[in-house]
């Protein structure tokens, strides 16, 4: 409790954030790497708080991006035995010791997600904002995955498993975007965030 006290009195003021999930395991030379940079650029050049994981690879990507472009760069480090140190690229910077209360601080502060190719973290970030979502425990948002290639084999088992066994609804699926193009991603970041302020009643929040 005390940490995500913490997080809400540091990030109170920055605003509209996106959530961008991804490996530490990524290197500097990886597209996914450059991908991941250019579209913390894009989110920060359009007025968005780029909220990461705080560490490397695709989160230190994610945080140069929006830092080198003169935004909000928001680091959510996680104290792990076996992982490096956090990236430089931060602007706000909390260190948490739980996964519970870190990944609240994402969801109480996001208006969209983005994955990116990663690991059990990335999968556990990604399932749990799907489930709060879809549940309505959370306020409705983007989840765009990037990387076609990669996601495919987990959409078809989504597809053949789940979906096929009615485990989840035909809706569910249309909860997530898949895609490759940064152009699609902002544009669909930017038309929900529009149609949202025009309404006035949203405010991203901790889950219920």
């Amino acid at each position: 409790m005390s940490e995500m006290q913490k997080a809400a009195e540091t990030l109170k003021e920055i605003g509209w954030g996106v959530s961008v999930f991804g490996s530490a395991r990524i290197k500097p030379d990886s597209p996914y790497y450059a991908l991941s940079e250019a579209i913390g650029a894009r989110l920060a050049r359009a007025g968005l708080t780029v909220i990461a994981g705080g560490g490397p690879g695709i989160m230190e990507a994610a945080n140069k991006g929006a830092f080198e472009a003169g935004g909000k760069s928001v680091g959510l480090n996680i104290n792990l035995p076996h992982e490096t140190t956090n990236n430089k690229y931060q602007t706000h910077s909390l260190s948490f010791d739980y996964f519970y209360s870190r990944k609240a601080t994402f969801f109480m502060h996001s208006a969209a997600y983005v994955a990116l190719p990663g690991g059990f973290g990335t999968l556990d970030e990604l399932f749990e904002v799907m489930t709060l979502v879809q549940t309505r425990k959370v306020p409705p948002a983007p989840i765009i995955l990037i990387g076609s290639s990669f996601w495919a084999g987990l959409i078809d088992w989504v597809r053949a498993n789940l979906l096929a066994n009615k485990l989840i609804g035909p809706k569910d699926l249309q909860l997530i975007t898949v895609t490759d193009d940064p152009d699609v991603l902002m544009r669909h970041i930017e038309a929900f965030c529009a149609d949202f302020a025009e309404q006035g009643d949203y405010a991203p929040a901790l889950p219920e």
